[in-house]
């Protein structure tokens, strides 16, 4: 009996007292054998299995504080990372950071070798399925399956007959769910095989257990998983018959999409392009990724878009997600998709009832793994013993883009059976029932200590050169209760923890790379180098925009708070026109222009909204949120200290309510401290670690941009009004406080105030990075690195003339002309102010319609996608 054994029949003795909290009095991870469910650390004897002995040594060697710590790392990795799974039901629409549990579920390689043979095999046989219902059929002319069988689910695709992929595998990657049943043995429960979520988040927690628990995972001797994606790539790299390196791209419905993080990551991880639909075109029979660069010709495509939505002309005429023409463009073998469109099909329920009669014809012995039982209501026999075994069998509907959820019906009321029933019966053809199978637990931290919770295993296997390859480990989800019957995967509803899930073995495994892998990830680096789709550098430039845009207003309210709730009394005029200046910076209009005398002398309400509404826009939660939208649609590009800046912004703006009351007592300026500083380090750290490629440089015209514009607006609601003496030195100094530049003022000039000496430092000083002739100059240089398509032609385009005729414009003025006044207003500095605006708004005009996106999506003239509704 191992230490850890013995150690634990003593805990079971006497139990560990816990404070009112939960938190163990003896500090010590007591996890202990139950014989009221299947566990997976103990045998049937309540030994423990050789397998989890050392690490449940090992956690309880750290101690429930210890693992606390670890934990609370954890989240913060999984936070830095940007990792999320998006809830969308009706009471939630939150990003929610992954949730890990850092137990692992483990395995020991001699279990595993046979399982892994198992799920080989049920991919191969898969695969043989895709082939026969997309093909010669001989399942329903053998009278193996009934037609209704494939023909009534909504994931069968007629539009797909006859098109496959080069070779003999369809189905480049599946994935199945599995439990382990009382017997011991694992049993299947459902297969993924249009879009098989999962594996960027089993390769995101094993990223983030092994830096978390490093020394237990190195002792452990767990398979590591970077031979499945190198396979992966290799594989795709393959579907193209084109002479040279494939050009392929991971295909995304886009941020709103509860698994975008996954997508962003994957094609980071395995270094394709994320594009979505609107990136793609069908032109000249291929399909091509709209980029800076011009188009340039997709090979393959790796979808993580449901099959019914790839091709709005062919398939669902309201889909948003996908490329008109696209299923034409496969048809003629130019494009291979993966997994293959209508490859959907093979996820309905009903195969499972035929699969051991189909192992049989297509590969002359039943699975290896077996199914969770199906009854299929179509079937009078299975309808009846569905009627007369109501509560032990789970309902559901065989295609899930019904919109049915899975019914357990002990869980139902007479009411409620009688409903399902009549459901059932009036479309038998569309409903399966399966048994309901007690799952097996294993340990999960909780406040508590180590509980045990029921769980469920996603595998994943990818098409490799003979057979398939088994991802060693997988993605393991648990209940939120020791009890629950529901352990969701991914539905988008409920939320779940994962594990890690490790495959152990007794000596240290050696990591073979794929050289095939590694240099195809070279080509593809190099061959799309400059090759961004438009979409995403749209996005950069709109994040540049935004982050500027939120600054200045922030900065703005900073000095406005400062000078009017300072020391120093200032006149109702001042006070009128910074709060003015607030109002245009911010476009929150009309806000205080033409404000009452009431509003002037008591702003607090009016300055919070612009500060925390989200609803109004231009105020400070609005802008970032735009921002924080514009960074999460090209996340891909951003590297992991970029993103912990931008999730402290987004942390920063939910407790920025928080941060302010009614009454705004002291200092509210020093609540936007955090805001302006995360804003300054984002920006630095663009400047530092960003490559200084197509993104960058479009992300700085947008800055560049922003902030000309922001400084025009600023010195035009300052300055160009005339005043006494003592309400322009006011102003003066909010202005140079507002732009950062009042130390190197006071530093260059000492005490003078002189409105020149501060009109010359914000406008014409080409060394001070918030003048507006160093914007213009820096713009100029951004302008000259954008591809054009004249490249050799001379004469310059309308961004480079604009802002050639911008700086000679502010070059050529002169400061006593523009500070010469009439009785009221600085007419001439106020007419330069506004040529300039409208040369910004003509450079972002230009570049916005040379190089983004207006896309007109393809439509059917008639709907002919059918779905089951109920």
């Amino acid at each position: 009996m191992s230490n850890y054994s013995s150690q634990n029949q003593a805990q079971n003795q006497k139990p560990s007292q816990t404070q009112a909290g939960g938190h163990p009095v003896d500090d010590a991870l007591a996890y202990r054998f139950s014989a009221d469910h299947l566990d997976e650390v103990y045998d049937k004897h309540g030994q423990i299995k050789p397998e989890w002995s050392y690490i449940m040594g090992s956690l309880d060697n750290i101690g429930f504080a210890g693992f606390e710590q670890r934990h609370a790392k954890a989240n913060r990795i999984l936070r830095d990372d940007g990792a999320t799974y998006n809830l969308t039901d009706e009471h939630t629409s939150a990003d929610r950071v992954w949730g890990l549990d850092l137990v692992p579920f483990t395995i020991g390689s001699n279990e595993w070798s046979g399982i892994e043979a198992g799920l080989r095999e049920r991919s191969e046989l898969f695969n043989i399925i895709l082939k026969d219902i997309y093909g010669e059929r001989q399942l329903i002319k053998q009278a193996i399956i009934p037609p209704e069988a494939i023909h009534a689910h909504g994931g069968f695709l007629r539009a797909c007959d006859s098109i496959f992929l080069p070779g003999e595998h369809q189905l480049l990657m599946h994935s199945c769910d599995m439990v382990r049943t009382s017997s011991g043995a694992m049993c299947i429960i459902g297969d993924r095989t249009q879009v098989p979520n999962g594996v960027g988040y089993a390769l995101e927690n094993r990223t983030v257990v092994s830096r978390v628990l490093p020394s237990l995972f190195r002792e452990s001797h767990v398979h590591r998983l970077s031979a499945f994606f190198q396979k992966l790539r290799s594989k795709l790299m393959t579907l193209s018959n084109v002479e040279g390196t494939p050009n392929v791209v991971l295909l995304t419905t886009g941020y709103f999409n509860e698994t975008y993080f996954e997508h962003a990551y994957l094609a980071n991880y395995l270094g394709f392009p994320l594009v979505q639909g609107s990136d793609l075109i069908t032109r000249n029979g291929f399909v091509w990724m709209k980029t800076l660069d011009g188009l340039v010709r997709v090979d393959v495509i790796l979808r993580h878009v449901d099959d019914a939505f790839c091709d709005p002309v062919e398939l669902r005429s309201d889909s948003h997600f996908g490329i008109p023409g696209l299923l034409n463009i496969a048809r003629a073998g130019r494009v291979a998709i993966a997994n293959p469109l209508g490859s959907g099909a093979l996820e309905n329920p009903v195969l499972m009832k035929y699969l051991p009669e189909i192992s049989r014809f297509f590969l002359g012995r039943e699975p290896r793994l077996q199914n969770v039982t199906t009854y299929w209501a179509r079937d009078y026999k299975d309808l009846q013993h569905i009627e007369s075994n109501f509560d032990t069998l789970i309902i559901k509907s065989i295609y899930r883009g019904t919109g049915f959820n899975a019914l357990w019906g002990c869980e139902l009321d007479d009411k409620q059976k009688r409903e399902t029933l009549q459901k059932i019966k009036a479309k038998p053809h569309m409903f399966v029932a399966q048994e309901m199978l007690e799952k097996s637990h294993v340990p999960t931290f909780t406040p508590q200590g180590l509980e045990a919770r029921p769980t469920i295993i996603r595998s994943f296997s990818v098409a490799a050169e003979t057979s398939y390859s088994v991802m060693p480990g997988g993605l393991t989800c648990v209940g939120n209760q020791s009890k629950d019957r529901f352990v969701p995967m991914q539905d988008g509803k409920h939320a779940s923890k994962s594990k890690d899930t490790w495959i152990t073995s007794s000596e240290p495994q050696i990591n073979q790379l794929d050289p095939v892998g590694i240099g195809a990830t070279i080509a593809i680096n190099d061959h799309n180098r400059m090759s961004l789709p438009s979409r995403v550098v749209e996005n950069l430039f709109w994040m540049g925009r935004y982050a500027e845009r939120a600054e200045a207003t922030l900065r703005i309210l900073r000095t406005s708070f400062v000078m009017i709730n300072g020391e120093d009394h200032i006149s109702k005029q001042c006070k009128h026109l910074l709060l003015s200046a607030v109002t245009h910076i911010s476009s929150t209009q009309p806000g205080f222009i033409d404000a009452s005398d009431a509003l002037i002398e008591n702003p607090d309400e009016a300055l919070l909204l612009v500060i925390t509404d989200g609803n109004l826009f231009g105020s400070v939660r609005s802008t970032l949120n735009s921002m924080l939208y514009a960074a999460d649609q090209s996340k891909e590009l951003l590297s992991s200290d970029t993103m912990r800046v931008i999730n402290d912004i987004r942390d920063a703006l939910g407790q920025l309510g928080a941060s302010f009351n009614s009454n705004m007592t002291s200092a509210p300026e020093e609540a936007l401290d955090p805001l302006v500083t995360a804003l300054m380090a984002l920006s630095g750290l663009m400047q530092e670690n960003m490559v200084r490629g197509a993104g960058w440089n479009f992300m700085e015209m947008g800055k560049r941009i922003e902030r000309a514009s922001q400084t025009i607006m600023t010195i035009k609601a300052l300055l160009t009004n005339v005043l006494n003496d003592q309400e322009q030195q006011t102003m003066l100094n909010s202005l140079l406080t507002t732009l950062e530049v009042l130390i190197t003022y006071r530093r260059r000039y000492r005490s003078r105030i002189d409105l020149t000496l501060g009109l010359e430092l914000v406008m014409f000083d080409p060394k001070n990075p918030r003048s507006l002739l160093f914007q213009f100059e820096e713009l100029q240089k951004h302008i000259l690195e954008l591809p054009r398509s004249d490249k050799e032609s001379v004469i310059l385009s309308p961004s480079e003339r604009a802002i050639l005729e911008a700086i000679t414009t502010i070059k050529l003025s002169r400061l006593d002309h523009l500070l010469t006044t009439d009785s009221e207003q600085r007419d001439n500095l106020e007419t330069l102010l506004n040529r300039l605006d409208d040369f910004v708004c003509s450079i972002s005009d230009v570049i916005s319609d040379t190089y983004f996106v207006h896309q007109v999506s393809g439509k059917q003239l008639i709907d002919t996608f059918r779905g089951e509704s109920y």
